[in-house]
């Protein structure tokens, strides 16, 4: 525990590495949080995750905040006797292998899990549901986490619409581009989410492509048609799963070296002063009609 605290001490003066991630509520209360580029990686992992269950948005907030609580939303491979991970999952109490707790995707998975057999976990205070799952030695300590939960999970599940923003500069260390992109979503979101996807070249569409064409990486743009999760039992709108993956391409930006995403009239482009969302202008016009129904994702390679 002396590790991780200081760790996440160094993390808060420092404010840590890289350009920032910010999400403002989608309601009139003024509510930020500002976060880097790696956390919300990791925050919309387990929010893809969450939702790829058909789990409610209040346990996607409940991951987020016992994942700030546990590790600061970051990936960290050490922490109390031999916990690791987002979660701080241990080994040794049957939650998986160190390689396994150390996959986001597993981890979330497992989290989600045992949430999910909590009578009645969407009634109880969060701390409590939490608890539950976790069994901290410290019970009360996710509770102050709920407010920046409630707004990670608002804009990562969709709900809030164009509520999240990064700078977007790239990582060099990342692997980039269209392929990467597929990867990185078939990662968090199964491989359903690539079934009607398409490849293109500049602002140019090149033909359906077959499954096995649409991961050859010839183009800069991924096409994600917004449709209905497969075998979620989710009853969540197009325009909150829309939203959903419009926002994890900005989170990933910096990641995927990811250099312009649209969605419903809407548009970020990476390396704006202020990063905001815009009314697609000109250069958007074209394709405006398709992305009312699309999220489309270009990449600077």
């Amino acid at each position: 525990m002396c590790a991780v605290a200081g760790y996440l001490v160094v993390q808060y003066v420092t404010g840590g590495a890289g350009p920032g991630c910010k999400v403002v509520s989608g309601r009139t209360d003024g509510a930020t949080y500002e976060f880097s580029p790696e956390q919300a990686v990791n925050a919309a992992t387990i929010a893809a995750v969450g939702t790829g269950r058909g789990m409610p948005e209040r346990a996607v907030t409940i991951a987020l905040a016992t994942a700030l609580q546990e590790s600061a939303l970051r990936n960290i491979d050490y922490g109390d006797r031999d916990s690791l991970g987002l979660f701080q999952q241990r080994p040794s109490q049957g939650w998986g292998t160190p390689k396994e707790i150390l996959d986001p995707t597993y981890a979330a998975n497992s989290f989600y899990k045992h949430l999910a057999k909590v009578p009645d976990y969407t009634k109880l205070p969060l701390t409590v549901a939490a608890q539950k799952v976790q069994r901290s030695g410290f019970p009360t300590a996710y509770a102050k986490h709920e407010p920046d939960a409630a707004l990670l999970a608002a804009a990562l599940t969709g709900q809030s619409a164009a509520t999240l923003t990064c700078a977007g500069r790239p990582a060099a260390t990342q692997a980039a581009g269209a392929d990467a992109v597929r990867t990185a979503l078939v990662r968090d979101f199964g491989q359903d989410v690539l079934k009607s996807a398409s490849a293109e070249v500049g602002a140019e569409a090149t033909p359906t492509p077959t499954p096995s064409a649409s991961r050859s990486g010839s183009g800069r743009t991924v096409t994600l048609p917004v449709t209905a999760e497969t075998g979620s039992g989710s009853d969540r709108s197009l325009r909150q799963r829309g939203w959903q993956l419009a926002h994890w391409a900005v989170a990933n930006a910096s990641a995927l070296h990811i250099e312009r995403v649209s969605y419903a009239g809407r548009q970020w482009t990476a390396g704006n002063t202020d990063s905001q969302w815009r009314a697609a202008g000109a250069e958007g016009a074209a394709g405006a009609e398709q992305d009312a129904g699309a999220v489309r994702i270009v990449t600077a390679q």
